[in-house]
């Protein structure tokens, strides 16, 4: 492996101090600096992890000549603003979940990556969750046969998050669904059509004029015989948490748990069998292998909601913080790169339209598609 060092910052302190010490352990990386708005936290946070470099202002950030690459984890309505001035300032940057709110945002992103050279990488935790990893694993090998369909899931209760996700159209944060169906196969999205179901409290519908409880999506794979099917609810539906993936094929079928904790299932042909899915610590420097088993801690002891609700997000942190810097070190694109995290975003964003519109087929920009 390469001994190139990276410089590392992280933008949110919230989520992002999740990933503070697998930069600081990885071979690749050197954890640079932190940046938070509230000074109290910030301190906190880069007392407990001993981070020198701090920074309450995300535009003073940028002007540091030896930051290298950003990590935001910072609201969802600030993704695409920061990303585009990380890249405009010269930086590489990784971003959580999801690309943007608008596909006009994801085309400034994907533009700005072109135009700059720099790397984009949208930091969905699904396609490196050692479910995931496990279904690959069984494709790549030949034995799931030809996919025949694809479909996943994503059911989470948010009351009680910040006030910003009251509402949220469920499309809108889609990735950790859509993701999955579109990494497999390799694919794109050609064009989508959803429907909405089920009305949400009438104090949630006005922020955001979306009225559903749950909206499912069919997803019409690009130059393929493949379509997916893809389902998302936020608030007022009775579901445990839930972040799953089925696929379907003329071997094997892979099944996802449908309770916490329990197994997932693999059909032979009409057979069923319970699998334990193992961990994947084994693709990874031995240096954050151990952080595929573990939670990272914050400065009081405490993980972050979506960590703890998302079942410790299947170990994908250390293997999303390895491609990243891998892609930097071999200068080679990341998955998923900018266009692909746009095909992935604007699925969701185009999904809601749709289902606003009564179902109508809404096609992905060319943008997002590869010219082929």
């Amino acid at each position: 492996m390469s001994k190139k060092k990276i410089n590392i910052a992280i933008v949110g302190l919230g989520f992002g101090a999740e990933f503070i010490p697998i930069y600081q352990k990885h071979p690749n990386a050197n954890m640079y600096a932190v940046c938070q708005r509230d000074e109290k936290k910030l301190n906190e946070i880069a007392d407990a992890f001993k981070v020198e470099k701090r920074y309450t202002d995300f535009e003073a950030l940028l002007k540091d000549p030896d930051v290298d690459a950003v990590h935001i984890n910072t609201p969802i309505q600030l993704h695409a603003e920061q990303s585009l001035a990380a890249l405009r300032a010269g930086k590489h940057v990784a971003c959580t979940v999801p690309m943007a709110t608008s596909v006009e945002d994801c085309r400034k992103i994907v533009e700005a990556a072109q135009d700059t050279g720099l790397t984009y990488m949208m930091m969905e935790t699904v396609i490196y969750s050692r479910e995931f990893l496990f279904v690959k694993e069984m494709y790549e090998k030949g034995e799931l046969g030809k996919i025949q369909f694809l479909r996943a899931s994503h059911q989470q209760e948010m009351a009680g998050w910040p006030g910003y996700w009251e509402g949220l159209p469920p499309m809108h944060y889609a990735t950790h669904c859509v993701g999955p169906v579109l990494a497999l196969p390799k694919a794109e999205a050609e064009y989508v059509s959803c429907f909405g179901s089920g009305t949400i409290d009438a104090q949630l519908i006005s922020k955001y004029g979306s009225p559903f409880a749950i909206e499912t999506c069919h997803i019409k794979l690009r130059n393929s015989d493949l379509s997916a099917e893809v389902t998302r609810s936020l608030f007022n539906t009775a579901r445990q948490y839930r972040e799953s993936f089925d696929v379907y094929g003329s071997k094997k079928s892979f099944e996802w748990t449908q309770i916490e904790h329990e197994d997932s299932v693999i059909h032979t042909g009409e057979t069923p069998e319970r699998v334990k899915i193992p961990d994947y610590a084994r693709l990874l420097p031995e240096e954050i292998r151990q952080f595929t088993m573990a939670g990272v801690y914050d400065s009081e002891g405490n993980q972050h909601l979506s960590f703890i609700q998302g079942s410790g997000h299947g170990g994908s942190h250390p293997h999303l913080v390895n491609e990243f810097l891998q892609a930097l070190v071999e200068k080679r694109e990341p998955y998923p790169n900018a266009r692909q995290s746009a095909n992935i975003t604007c699925v969701g964003i185009l999904a809601h339209e749709s289902a606003m519109k009564g179902g109508e087929i809404m096609p992905l920009p060319a943008f997002t598609l590869e010219n082929r």
